[in-house]
């Protein structure tokens, strides 16, 4: 019965440390796409040190789990776990793990729903503003010009996702600058950042209380903003790209002293025209190479006994 409790230990050590370790790393910036992954990685980790004790404990509290977990295994690989020496929290660790993994289920689909109600709502808002004209079919238009007076651009994912832009966009911005903005949408959308925003949003409304969450979300909205940043300015450069922000953004307060709600924008434009030097490959592949095994640290701890029993 010392593995779950391991499993649970090191679960509750890498939600805790984590944030701590990564806020203190000086690379994230320079290589976002590294980040993702590693953020990645690391609530991967945490997740799946809950499922697995929470398998373990349900196999220790009820033979009938038992019985299912280990199955095809021999009789000195289940004794090597000692789940017949099962203590009385047992059943309680199974029953709460799998509430909270309820819980998780529910979280998310409940922002799942919300994003897809918001998503028909801008659709709705989208076919007023800017009516099929005669011999158009829904969906056949992958970019729509709204009538603005305020520049924006958005990406509206989905089974036909579209780029919006307003006109007040197009009569600011001019050749690469507007090239760079679509790009950085288009960004968004190749690399499917809506799902990791809904599946933060959905860990962090979840479980509050939990940092690795918490931190998840909060570096998600930054991390995608300046992997898509790079995805513009590698392909129309990196004044382009910052021109083309502060255009978007200067009618919106956000470089005034007075903090607003996209005060992110000002550290990506600090970013795009001071840009830090990028990690050389190798050390590039080393960090991917580290955090794709830290899912498999809770793993080892989970088959150890087994693997030894075996050997």
């Amino acid at each position: 019965m010392m593995v779950p409790a391991a499993l649970l230990l090191l679960g509750a050590l890498a939600a805790v440390l984590a944030p701590r370790l990564l806020a203190r790393a000086n690379w994230a910036d320079r290589e976002p796409v590294v980040a993702l992954w590693v953020w990645q990685c690391v609530v991967a980790a945490v997740l799946l040190c809950c499922v697995l004790s929470m398998t373990l404990s349900a196999a220790a509290a009820w033979q009938a789990v038992r019985g299912h977990v280990f199955a095809p295994a021999p009789h000195h690989v289940v004794d090597a776990y000692a789940l017949a020496e099962a203590s009385p929290w047992a059943a309680a660790t199974a029953v709460a793990l799998a509430c909270g993994g309820l819980w998780s289920a529910a979280m998310l689909v409940r922002e799942i729903v919300r994003a897809r109600a918001r998503r028909r709502r801008e659709r709705a808002e989208l076919r007023v503003r800017a009516p099929l004209l005669p011999g158009e079919e829904p969906g056949s238009d992958r970019l729509v010009v709204l009538e603005g007076e305020r520049p924006d651009a958005w990406w509206l994912p989905g089974a036909a996702p579209r780029l919006v832009i307003t006109t007040a966009t197009l009569r600011r911005l001019k050749g690469s600058q507007l090239d760079a903005v679509l790009a950085h949408e288009q960004g968004h959308a190749r690399a499917r950042h809506d799902w990791l925003l809904h599946s933060s949003a959905a860990l962090a409304n979840g479980f509050p209380q939990v940092p690795v969450f918490a931190a998840f979300r909060d570096e998600m909205h930054r991390l995608v903003e300046l992997a898509a940043d790079d995805m513009a300015s590698r392909r129309f450069g990196r004044l382009t790209t910052a021109l083309a922000l502060v255009e978007l953004n200067e009618d919106r307060g956000v470089f005034g002293p007075c903090p607003t709600p996209q005060a992110h924008v000002p550290q990506r434009v600090n970013r795009l025209l001071t840009p830090p030097d990028r990690l050389p490959p190798v050390h590039r592949l080393r960090l991917t190479a580290s955090a794709a095994l830290v899912p498999v640290v809770p793993l080892l701890v989970a088959f150890v006994p087994g693997l030894r029993a075996l050997g």
